[in-house]
């Protein structure tokens, strides 16, 4: 590589890293207690779990279990309602008091009583709360969730540069060597680089889907405005459902439109993930893999007739394979270590980069040609 390639890539390196290391390690800092999101909200006391009855009682009649939750709260509408395949003996609920409502309610009732179960606290508890506001969007919302992807984009390009810079040295100096006898800040970039190196490919991963994580609004209204629109087209201008239909029959009816799935969860008519005039209920599979791999039904609200079952489209699939791959939550217990040790390096990296470009300045003038070439990676 020439002197002046060295430079560009230098200086791309630099601020693409510098620009979004504070952000990076805010997010690695709040990332790892979401990779173990369920063991926290269970630690803290703030998991709300089914009473133990045997195996084989009967379910109720979601019917009953939707009304127990009306009941609950008169005058607030049903937004959604979803199953956690982890627990099956429960429903979750959600209502507000219009269908797009933010100030939303959220319950649990027994699947097999239909009774309420303790309220669960919003968003896991407050600890959680804020460990997922400030990873996801930092209370800005939708301008948030760009901003922190323009971020992730940032990251990807300071990998690249990174790797780059740092090839030319693999044919000097053994993969993972530290020169403990040379300056401090020389035995900090081998650090930087062995570490960064180390987590190339989970921080490649962990950034890319993080960007299209960011991206999820904007994803959801492509696919709303377009296959969804087109589907969904004999039905526009006609007036708001009033009379809702049976949701057991809703339910019976997206089983059998997809054969071998269940219910993962179903947006009511209205809602942000519906349609005026349609249930959508998003089936999911029976494995780790198939269950992220959602396929949607539309149902009309009044007739419980399925008006349609496309398969989403390529970016929403994407969408919701890097959801959950984002946090590791595909492998349990061992692929959650390994991303938590990643993570733990990938803070390890930030803070030596930020370390190594504090150092730079009037010392690196004074410095022996020789050493400065050797730190021109940095």
């Amino acid at each position: 590589m020439t002197p002046k390639n060295v430079r560009r890539w230098s200086w791309i390196h630099k601020w693409s890293s510098l620009v979004c290391t504070v952000f990076m390690l805010l997010l690695c800092i709040t990332g790892l207690p979401l990779i173990y999101h369920h063991e926290i909200i269970h630690a803290l006391g703030n998991e709300v779990e089914a009473p133990e009855m045997p195996a084989d009682t009967p379910r109720a009649d979601i019917d009953r279990v939707v009304a127990a939750g009306m009941a609950a709260y008169p005058g607030k509408v049903m937004m959604y309602l979803s199953q956690d395949r982890e627990e099956p003996d429960m429903w979750a609920m959600t209502l507000g008091d219009t269908p797009r409502d933010k100030n939303y309610k959220p319950l649990l009732v027994d699947a097999r009583t239909a009774q309420l179960l303790p309220e669960p606290p919003v968003e896991g508890g407050p600890f959680m709360s804020l460990m997922f506001h400030l990873h996801v969007d930092l209370y800005a919302g939708l301008w948030g969730k760009l901003f922190l992807g323009f971020m992730g984009l940032l990251l990807i390009l300071a990998v690249v540069s990174g790797v780059v810079l740092y090839a030319p040295f693999t044919r000097k100096l053994a993969f993972g060597t530290v020169r403990h006898e040379r300056s401090r800040r020389v035995r900090w970039l081998d650090l930087h680089n062995v570490l960064g190196i180390v987590t190339l490919v989970w921080l490649l991963v962990v950034g890319t889907t993080g960007v299209i994580n960011t991206w999820a609004d904007l994803l959801l209204k492509a696919w709303q405005k377009t296959e969804l629109a087109e589907i969904t087209a004999p039905y526009a201008g006609l007036p708001p459902v009033t009379k809702l239909g049976s949701m057991s029959q809703m339910i019976a009816a997206a089983e059998r439109a997809a054969p071998g799935m269940q219910v993962k969860y179903v947006a009511f008519p209205g809602t942000k993930f519906a349609t005026p005039h349609h249930y959508i209920a998003f089936m999911q599979g029976t494995t780790p893999l198939t269950s992220r791999l959602q396929k949607p039904v539309l149902i009309d609200a009044q007739t419980g007739a399925v008006t349609a079952s496309p398969d989403l489209p390529w970016y929403m699939v994407a969408l919701r394979v890097s959801q959950p791959l984002h946090f590791g939550d595909y492998g349990g217990q061992a692929l959650k270590l390994l991303w938590a040790l990643l993570d733990i390096a990938t803070i390890v990296v930030l803070v030596t980069g930020l370390y190594l470009w504090l150092k730079r300045g009037k010392a690196a003038a004074a410095k022996p040609a020789e050493v400065r070439a050797e730190e021109a990676a940095v």
